[in-house]
């Protein structure tokens, strides 16, 4: 297929490579600082299990301009949560109307933000459970495990992007997997505010038990407002604050069965936090504090690591300084 990823970024480069290299007409739009690299030297992508991949400059179709959107047959959207409204106005300007267009963001929003500015079109939302990071011009990390998820649809359109270096499955339930995916990334802020990387974050029980209890707000902001929860690991979400308060011997033999981390990898946020980019905190904990206002479940943890997170700490954070 000719696909366009919208938003150039971490997510968007690696899977534009592998969908490259399985064979898809890919055009990445995105910003001069990200593409001018990969016109240079091609995109390399590797990954905790191995993957070391360039797709060269020639494979890919590199643009800034959003008229670009108009030559594609399908578009995936990956830009960052609060620039959504835009890409949706450009791709109701430029895009042709029978396109789909898929988002793989985070948090719960993006497809309706999209549906609302693109009526009539078929938008579906998707999950994206792994971590990628900038590994140096024009070159992306995955770190952590796992496989992609769209919305069940007409077309087919998860086996047709599937490959084995990218799987991709359907379902018919995506808000409760992606309600999954938000539990777990609502550690991307602990991670930012840490200053470790995930796994020394994770082997330290005072950080899983703050994992652990933020989960277990959200949990309970998640039921009084109905909303479903389809876990992304083997383990039933409610199960999971259970497992990280385990002790550490314990915890980490469960963990390597559920999810393989790359022993470098942070999360996204904390290289948002470390660059001064705007986070998805207000998509993340900011989702389940306004869920938490509607029902009535206080949010005390989440609404502290969102105030944290805004005013930017310039040192790292103790679990027990981001429970004052």
């Amino acid at each position: 297929m000719k696909l366009v990823i919208a938003g150039a970024g971490s997510i968007g480069c690696y899977c534009g490579a592998l969908l490259a290299r399985a064979g898809h007409s890919v055009t990445l739009l995105g910003r001069a600082y990200v593409l001018d690299p990969i016109r240079e030297n091609g995109l390399t992508v590797t990954d905790f299990d191995g993957l070391d991949y360039t797709a060269p400059a020639a494979s890919l179709a590199l643009s800034q301009d959003p008229t670009c959107l108009g030559h594609g047959e399908l578009i995936i959207v990956t830009v960052k949560s609060g620039a959504t409204a835009d890409i949706a106005d450009q791709i109701s300007t430029e895009a042709l109307p029978d396109v789909p267009v898929l988002s793989w963001q985070n948090g719960i929003e993006n497809a309706a933000t999209l549906r609302a500015a693109l009526p009539g079109r078929d938008v579906r939302a998707g999950m994206v459970p792994f971590n990628v990071v900038p590994n140096g011009p024009g070159t992306y990390h995955r770190a952590t495990s796992g496989e992609i998820v769209i919305e069940s649809g007409p077309g087919d359109l998860a086996s047709r992007l599937s490959s084995p270096d990218l799987p991709v499955l359907a379902s018919d339930q995506i808000e409760a997997v992606q309600w999954g995916k938000l539990l777990i990334n609502l550690n991307n802020a602990l991670n930012a505010l840490s200053g470790l990387t995930i796994v020394d974050q994770l082997t330290n029980r005072d950080w899983r038990i703050l994992v652990a209890d933020q989960m277990a707000e959200a949990l309970s902001v998640l039921k009084a407002a109905g909303h479903p929860v389809a876990s992304t690991t083997p383990l039933p979400a409610w199960m999971t604050p259970h497992i990280l308060r385990l002790p550490t011997p314990l915890f980490t033999r469960i963990a390597a069965r559920m999810l393989t981390i790359d022993p470098s990898a942070r999360t996204s946020m904390a290289y948002d936090l470390m660059a001064e980019r705007q986070t998805e905190i207000d998509s993340l904990q900011g989702h389940i504090i306004r869920l938490g206002r509607e029902t009535g479940v206080p949010t005390p943890i989440c609404t502290q690591v969102s105030d944290l997170i805004k005013h930017a700490p310039d040192h790292p954070l103790t679990p027990d300084q981001i429970r004052l």
